[in-house]
């Protein structure tokens, strides 16, 4: 399922407990060869966003990512992430990897942390818009 979904993969892991994370990972290693090929490190990544009215994309801003790559019997997984943790990020290339080699057998954790987290953002998103200031009925409002 994840295999031809890489951005729906990473979203989930790096909008999860970095603990959780850590556990699947923990798990995985313990069934299957794990080599790093690259130690979790600190990079710069720029962040795009896209112009609404070309929809050209342009450079925002620049942020430090955390970075790792493994491979897993055979498989190689990458993983980056904001999370100031190399933990995670050592740990999401680990399932990555293991997504890759097609030996991942936790999807429905997955699928399950994805609700949580749509959930959550539907939740933030419904208390933003409780505060969110209509400028049209503010001028309906104004003496003449």
């Amino acid at each position: 399922m994840f295999t031809q979904d890489r951005k729906r993969l990473t979203r989930i892991l790096a909008r999860a407990e970095a603990g959780a994370v850590c556990d699947m990972a923990r798990r995985l290693q313990e069934a299957y060869p794990v080599t790093v090929v690259k130690a979790p490190g600190r990079t710069l990544a720029m962040i795009t966003a896209r112009e609404p009215v070309r929809a050209g994309l342009y450079y925002l801003a620049e942020t430090v990512v955390w970075e790792a790559v493994v491979a897993l019997d055979g498989a190689r997984g990458m993983a980056a992430t904001m999370a100031d943790s190399a933990e995670k990020a050592l740990a999401m290339a680990v399932i990555d990897a293991a997504v890759t080699r097609g030996v991942f057998s936790e999807t429905e954790t997955l699928l399950r942390w994805e609700t949580e987290q749509e959930s959550r953002a539907m939740r933030e998103h419904a208390l933003h818009l409780q505060t969110m200031v209509h400028f049209t009925s503010m001028d309906a409002e104004m003496p003449t």
